[in-house]
């Protein structure tokens, strides 16, 4: 799987992780050899209005203690606030206002200027925005992407003649996959990275701390518990089907499901410790080295 690009996810940083949990995570993530972080201006969507862009912050204090000029960042705009608010800015001045704005905070460090939770169906106003998206893959030279947007449709349509390819995020995981509300965007020029891969810290088994990040984030165990109870009923075969890493967490299963699927370029990893993602990065590295294409097939078979 090392051809797939993995990031690193900063939507608990100020939150559910501390400021000095993600520098270990940023300690660890460097010393691993990895470079991509991703983030988004309305990140954590914590609903406390004073830490509105409180994870890009934690990045950029790391990036200046460190002089760091050699990152991968991915940074999604357009939300006005961090309440989860459907209300969003996606003007054509606006763009170009925040992509300058990222380009002098994060210098070459920035890669990818996204749009986030756009949820228009105006064809026309789409337009101007990747219009101005445009231009700033042009003038700045980063790459256009889009996460979270409620008509695809609108955008295949709205880019016919513009042409932009893409990075795609979106959600896939054993209880939801947005993959085929992309498919109308062409697999060889837009790429697709999964997120949510382990649907918002659900674990195998329970119970949930009070400050865990599934029930932070909204999470329902009782609406899991069907498809809970169907994997954990297949773990036995799992374990013993080949000489192989045992599939023990749910994190197991999100890197299986979305790092084997083909119409995946990349995952976004929201681990909550230095700890947690020294593990998942073990069991990545397995992917390349055992064969866990049964387990694959079998979770999709159990998710539709």
């Amino acid at each position: 799987m090392t051809q797939k690009k993995l990031l690193l996810g900063t939507a608990q940083w100020g939150w559910t992780v501390s400021r000095n949990e993600a520098f270990r995570i940023l300690d660890a993530w460097l010393a691993a050899g990895h470079r991509a972080v991703d983030a988004a201006t309305n990140y954590p969507i914590n609903k406390n209005s004073a830490d509105f862009r409180a994870a890009e912050k934690i990045l950029l204090e790391y990036i200046r203690a460190h002089g760091l000029h050699d990152l991968d960042i991915t940074m999604k705009i357009g939300s006005l606030d961090n309440t989860r608010s459907p209300e969003t800015n996606l003007a054509p001045s606006f763009v170009r206002m925040i992509a300058e704005e990222y380009a002098r905070l994060f210098g070459k460090n920035l890669r990818v200027l996204m749009l986030h939770w756009d949820n228009r169906d105006e064809i026309a106003a789409i337009r101007s925005t990747l219009e101005a998206l445009a231009n700033v893959q042009t003038e700045l030279g980063l790459q256009p992407g889009i996460s979270g947007v409620k008509y695809p449709e609108a955008y295949i349509q709205a880019n016919k003649d513009l042409n932009l390819h893409f990075d795609i995020q979106l959600k896939h995981n054993v209880l939801h996959s947005d993959l085929l509300r992309y498919a109308g965007f062409s697999e060889a020029t837009n790429r697709r990275f999964a997120y949510g891969i382990n649907a918002g810290g659900l674990k195998l088994e329970g119970p949930y701390p009070s400050g865990s990040t599934f029930l932070a984030r909204g999470g329902d165990p009782e609406k899991a518990a069907t498809i809970l109870e169907k994997i954990r009923a297949e773990l036995p075969r799992w374990h013993t089907a080949f000489v192989r890493p045992p599939v023990r967490t749910m994190n197991h299963i999100g890197l299986i499901s979305a790092g084997l699927h083909p119409q995946i370029n990349g995952l976004v990893l929201g681990v909550a410790s230095a700890a947690q993602l020294r593990e998942t990065l073990d069991f990545w590295r397995n992917l390349d080295t055992f064969d866990y294409s049964d387990v694959f097939a079998s979770i999709k078979k159990l998710t539709g």
